[in-house]
This record gives structure tokens, C-alpha cells and sequence, in this order.
């Protein structure tokens, strides 16, 4: 396999579409099929080991849907492959959740070849285009900086995210902040109190309000105060949870594009 060459990974719980659409990927100049998958835990998998540069997501699958997928794998950083959505659904949610992942097409299912063609035709263009300007693109001040940073809220004595939880322990930035400079917080908010709010919030397992208070031992009110400052600072990401009746739930998980260097190498 050549170095221009784009490896694919199909991933859709219908057997006779996985092996359709992995057919159609096979016969498109430039792309080659390296793997298929029947669920969404599957496809994460295949997408953290490497080798995959693009992944053509159902967002129906048995275990975890589709917008579940690409947030895992918007955790791989600069690791991350692209995605190219093909899909029967067409509903607002689930359209704007998954153009919100930054995936690169929606393809509505039923499909033909040269519709999907067409599609990876235009994407090899883009990736190419996108990659040439990346490389000769020279960097301003305010990126030399940011490459300089440690890229990380501190919270003064106690630690970078208020200390390692282990194996794998990942760091959230603070906007604008650079090496050796203090967190400057907000009146009424405590570097203490913070430091055990990061504690809590994950990459993957999303949290409530309701439940990082708990898990903090603070009110309600003082969990929305911190989840607002750290939203505000580019930190942590809002998703929902919809349940049978009344209004979403709001859920906040640490950003993807803030994780520690060490996620991302």
C-alpha cells in the first residue's frame, strides 16, 4: 500500500451493507479497505490501534450509537481518523450531533456506488488540498506560544488537574494560559474546590450537574458555577441525555482537544 494511498475502515451492523459498501470502497481508486466492524465498540477499537486514515460511520449500531463513536474517537486528538457518515438517519439530533463531531460528509442511505465514489473523490481533493496548506502554512505568535504552553489549567499547590488519577491520567487546558502562569479563577470559585471538580470529569463518561455535585459533596448550584467556568475556558465539552419525557440533560465531558500531550503522542 502506498503512502497516497487512503485506508478505510467500514463500520455498519448490517452484514449486507457492510459488505456492499466494503466492496464499493475496495473499487475506488486511491482508497483501500482495511478493515470492516458490526459495532460501535469495535470501530473505536480498530480506530486506536492506527492504520486507519478514514472510517465510513452507520450511526445505527447494537451497542453505542453513532454520535458515541465519534466522540470516542475525537479523543484520539491528532490520531483521530476522519469520518464520513452513511446513514438512513435523518433527523435533526442525530444530523446536527454528528456535524457538530467535525466529520468530514453525510451520505444518506440507500446509496449508489458513484454517489459514494463521488464523495471520496471530493474528500481525497480536500484531504490533499488541507494537508499541502497545513505544511506550507507559516505559524503566528500566538501558535508558537501555544506550542511553548503546557497547554493545562494549573491550580496553584495542588497540582496540574488537580492531580493524577493513575494510568493514563489526563490533563484539561485553560484557555490562554502558558507555562509557570497561576490560574487566575473567577470571585467565589476555590482552586481547592476545582481541583476536585477535574477529578471528576472524564474524557469518555459523561457527568451531570446533579451527579459531579454529588461526587464533589456541593450543591448544585456551586457545580454549575465551576462546569460554566471551565465550559468558558474551552476545557469541557457539552453533550445531553434524552430521556422518555421533559427537556435533554446536560452532560459535560473533558474536551478532546484538550487532553494531556501524553494522549496524544
Amino acid at each position: 500500500m502506498s503512502d497516497e494511498t487512503i485506508r478505510v475502515l467500514v463500520v455498519d451492523d448490517d452484514p449486507g451493507a457492510r459488505s456492499l459498501h466494503s466492496r464499493f470502497v475496495s473499487g475506488a481508486p486511491g482508497f483501500s479497505l482495511v478493515g470492516a466492524a458490526g459495532s460501535g465498540e469495535a470501530a473505536v477499537e480498530r480506530g486506536r490501534r492506527g492504520g486507519v486514515d478514514l472510517i465510513l460511520l452507520d450511526m445505527r449500531l447494537p451497542d453505542i450509537s453513532g454520535v458515541e463513536v465519534l466522540h470516542r474517537l475525537r479523543t484520539l486528538g491528532a490520531r483521530s481518523p476522519d469520518v464520513l457518515v452513511i446513514s438512513s438517519s435523518r433527523d435533526q439530533v442525530t444530523v446536527r450531533q454528528a456535524l457538530a463531531a467535525h466529520i468530514v460528509g453525510y451520505l444518506v442511505k440507500p446509496f449508489t456506488q458513484e454517489m459514494l465514489r463521488d464523495r471520496l473523490r471530493v474528500y481525497r481533493a480536500e484531504r490533499r488540498a488541507r494537508e499541502r496548506n497545513e505544511r506550507d502554512r507559516p505559524l503566528g505568535q500566538g501558535e508558537i506560544d501555544r506550542l511553548l504552553s503546557t497547554g493545562r489549567i494549573r491550580v496553584p499547590g495542588s497540582g496540574e488537574r488537580g492531580g493524577p488519577r493513575g494510568p493514563g491520567a489526563r490533563a484539561a487546558p485553560a484557555a490562554g494560559q502558558g507555562r509557570g502562569e497561576a490560574a487566575r479563577l473567577p470571585k467565589g470559585l476555590s482552586e481547592v474546590t476545582l481541583a476536585r471538580v477535574l477529578k471528576v470529569i472524564d474524557p469518555v463518561a459523561a457527568v451531570s450537574a446533579a451527579e459531579l455535585a454529588e461526587r464533589c459533596s456541593i450543591s448544585r448550584a456551586t457545580a454549575r458555577r465551576y462546569l460554566d467556568y471551565l465550559v468558558a475556558e474551552g476545557a469541557i465539552d457539552l453533550a445531553h441525555r434524552y430521556g422518555r419525557r421533559g427537556r435533554p440533560e446536560v452532560l459535560y465531558r473533558l474536551a478532546p482537544s484538550h487532553l494531556g500531550r501524553g494522549d496524544q503522542e
